[in-house]
């Protein structure tokens, strides 16, 4: 039986971070989480990974086409028991839907028939699609400087905003947990915007959202997630 102190003993073992966008890197190595990761009972280890997979902004590479991405929000969807992390998944669902239904509009799309993308906003979408953003305002109070930032052609600047949004969406999340799994989990997906950031250029933040309208959300069959946070 795990030792019910090895939480514990992890979570103080993670150094904490400095504010996301002035640190160069992240405070520890991939490396070195990973072995502090070690001390994960299996099936939690399990879920981290099903997350990770999901989550990751590296992972949404430009081969990934509409049936892969939709899939990954399926399986996360399946193998997420927790109820924090499944609203903190589907934050970021919304956040990407959002994202990608901009992209397309700017680029001079017609509003998607019926669901678009995935989460709880993808019939309000193209329900709103004349509205500037889509009057997702009060949920998403950082839409408006997306679609600024889309506009002026920033998509570093765009990758900054939404790393940032994440980020602070973790951080509301973190407050709930100190020394259970859901606190490293938050923490490894913090690591991850960390990580993303560092690895940054304005070249490959363009192509990612280019990729993302084009790909990752558009067209692609509604996920229902009515309740999932219960």
């Amino acid at each position: 039986m795990p030792d019910p102190d090895a939480y514990i003993a992890l979570i103080s073992s993670l150094p904490g971070s400095e504010r996301l966008f002035v640190a160069k890197q992240p405070p520890l190595s991939r490396l070195r989480l990973d072995r502090r990761l070690s001390a994960l009972k299996p099936e939690d280890a399990r879920v981290l990974k099903v997350l990770e997979r999901a989550l990751n902004w590296s992972d949404y590479d430009m081969d990934v086409t509409d049936a892969q991405a939709i899939e990954r929000c399926k399986e996360a969807l399946r193998d997420i028991p927790q109820p924090t992390l499944r609203k903190v998944f589907i934050e970021r669902m919304d956040l990407r839907t959002a994202i990608a239904a901009l992209r397309l509009r700017k680029q001079g799309g017609n509003p998607p028939t019926g669901a678009y993308g995935t989460g709880r906003w993808s019939r309000h979408i193209p329900a709103n699609w004349s509205d500037p953003t889509f009057k997702l305002d009060g949920p998403m109070p950082w839409i408006k400087e997306a679609k600024q930032l889309l506009d002026g052609e920033d998509p570093l600047g765009l990758e900054r905003l939404l790393l940032s949004v994440s980020q602070k969406q973790l951080k509301r999340h973190a407050a709930r947990h100190y020394f259970d799994f859901e606190a490293v989990a938050i923490y490894v997906l913090t690591w991850n915007i960390f990580d993303r950031w560092a690895q940054s250029n304005a070249q490959d933040a363009a192509k990612r959202f280019e990729h993302l309208a084009q790909q990752a959300m558009a067209g692609v069959a509604e996920i229902g997630f009515d309740g999932a946070s219960a």
